[in-house]
């Protein structure tokens, strides 16, 4: 499988559009090569470079395997979107400290074997539960940020 932005390459910098301070656009996102045997699409975005340790930036679970694009912005009501480290459900833009080096910003798509049966609402660890044992493919996109 393979992930990609139109926004933003790989190792490139994240528009301040996408970034926290600007609103919390999420970024449009495109893939392909999604396995036959997949039921669900999950996708998570995080920030391992964060000060206090890696910090979810959005999680969403019940994407449809036919489906090869998320648009910027989009929100579906059968897509589960996951609470972020910042406290609400959804995209959650980057927003390192001031002066610190580039952060990086890793998207992964995961092809699952089976439907998570995550809903809105749910936590990092629902969704590590839901990955566990499940995952078919990830693709990976990465960016960087910084302020």
């Amino acid at each position: 499988m393979t992930l990609s932005s139109p926004a933003f390459g790989a190792e490139g910098y994240i528009p301040v559009t996408h970034a926290h301070a600007s609103g919390d656009l999420s970024p449009q996102l495109r893939w392909s090569g999604v396995p036959g045997a997949c039921r669900e699409l999950a996708l998570t975005c995080v920030d391992p470079d964060a000060p206090g340790g890696t910090f979810v930036h959005w999680m969403l679970g019940g994407i449809e395997p036919e489906r090869d694009v998320l648009a910027a912005g989009e929100e579906r009501p059968w897509i589960a979107r996951g609470r972020n480290d910042f406290g609400f459900n959804g995209y959650g833009g980057p927003h390192p400290p001031p002066g610190d080096p580039p952060h990086r910003y890793v998207f992964t798509l995961h092809a699952l074997r089976e439907p998570s049966g995550l809903t809105s609402g749910f936590s990092a660890d629902d969704m590590r539960d839901a990955l566990n044992d499940n995952v078919i493919e990830t693709a990976t996109l990465v960016g960087l940020y910084s302020r």
